[in-house]
């Protein structure tokens, strides 16, 4: 009797255990879940070069078959202190491997980014760097636990701004990035049956967000803003066909104080909202000065802008690997630390906050903008100091110590 008393004891305390840790890891997996899906759109921009884009980026540009690793490995301290080169912490990754993109959204996640806005090309009647989306990112088994959006960086593109060991003081152009009305139709095809299409894909009441790097650029294809409105009529007839309430065109804003032509063509051309890739220039060299008057100018922006604008926070300031002639004065390194960014992120965060009918969608300069200076990936001088800062602003609500 005694020993069938403790086996019915021993099974309801194992029974008792069984329930405890199942308990345990419901509420693991939905605190996982909040962090994945928090109430904010933390999205960081992705500049996919760093893999060996073929035939055009290896032919032309990067020909050691790394993408622009080879650059960034190349850089040069330009003063005492100046930490050149970059050294990521997980070493010089493909960012079209799939493995690799699922090790970030595993990170990015985890520290509440939740949606990756990738540079997208569009060079001599072709698709240029693509293949860090369509062979890493959608190709990655987790990839259904990041948003993402696409940002077309419709630049012209000089011969030495990518490789200046390359091309030298030749600053001819290499790729113009307007294009005609049978190229933009087959961009409007492409974006939407490869992207927009996916259930991950981000979007605004239902829209899917388009970014536009340049809106001027983007004029200049159509010849007039009469027939670069058509042609965004046209995007968003063709969006509709696919069962969309709309399309939400997002255009960047370069930098400096509203322009009266600027701001009737955001209005002429029917976009619905701004944000900044970057704070821009000027550059000084701290990064406190850098934000505060890039706050002010965004100030400005909002006060004129009739579309909503969404804000950004950014991360330093460092393109010297791309000109060998640029200098300290260049370079946003004071004051330049992760601490310093979640004093601007809180900032952001804050501004989403007291606008309740807009979407909480903060951009962030940027993923892996190594060769400009401005990443949240890990690296050898703060580990994962940059994305810890998301975290604890965004996550776990450590305002104060940021005010």
């Amino acid at each position: 009797m005694i020993k069938k008393n403790r086996l019915k004891y021993i099974v309801f305390c194992w029974l008792n255990i069984t329930a405890v840790f199942a308990f345990v890891g419901q509420v693991a997996a939905q605190t996982a879940e909040m962090n994945t899906h928090p109430d904010y759109s933390v999205a960081a921009y992705v500049w996919p070069s760093c893999h060996n884009d073929h035939p055009k980026g290896c032919k032309l540009l990067w020909p050691e078959g790394m993408g622009e690793w080879e650059i960034i490995k190349k850089a040069t301290p330009r003063f005492e202190g100046h930490y050149q080169p970059k050294q990521p912490l997980w070493g010089y990754e493909m960012d079209n491997d799939p493995q690799v993109m699922e090790k970030w959204i595993d990170a990015a996640t985890r520290h509440g980014v939740n949606v990756f806005i990738f540079d997208w090309y569009w060079y001599d009647e072709g698709p240029f760097l693509e293949s860090c989306i369509n062979d890493g990112f959608l190709k990655a088994h987790n990839n259904d636990k990041m948003q993402f959006y696409i940002m077309w960086a419709n630049h012209d593109v000089k011969k030495n701004y990518w490789n200046v060991h390359k091309y030298g003081n030749d600053e001819s152009l290499l790729w113009d990035a307007t294009v005609d009305w049978k190229n933009f139709k087959t961009i409007v095809d492409r974006v939407i049956n490869q992207y927009f299409v996916k259930s991950n894909y981000f979007k605004i009441d239902g829209a899917p967000v388009f970014s536009i790097f340049g809106l001027e650029k983007f004029i200049q294809s159509f010849g007039t803003v009469d027939e670069a409105r058509k042609a965004l009529d046209y995007f968003r007839e063709q969006v509709k066909k696919y069962g969309f309430p709309e399309l939400h065109i997002q255009s960047i804003i370069g930098g400096g104080i509203p322009d009266k032509t600027m701001l009737k063509q955001i209005e002429q051309l029917g976009i619905n909202s701004m944000t900044h890739y970057n704070w821009g220039g000027p550059h000084p060299e701290d990064y406190m000065t850098w934000g505060r008057e890039s706050m002010e100018r965004m100030e400005k922006w909002v006060e004129a802008l009739s579309v909503p604008y969404f804000p950004n926070a950014s991360i330093g300031w460092d393109d010297t690997p791309r000109f060998p002639h640029k200098t300290k004065k260049d370079v946003v390194h004071y004051n330049n630390s992760p601490q310093s960014f979640a004093t601007y992120l809180q900032k952001a965060k804050e501004y989403v906050d007291a606008r309740p009918d807009l979407p909480k969608l903060i951009t962030v300069f940027s993923w892996n903008e190594w060769i400009e200076g401005g990443y949240l990936l890990p690296d050898m001088k703060y580990g994962f100091g940059y994305l810890e800062a998301v975290k604890e602003v965004m996550l776990d609500g450590k305002y104060d110590r940021y005010k």
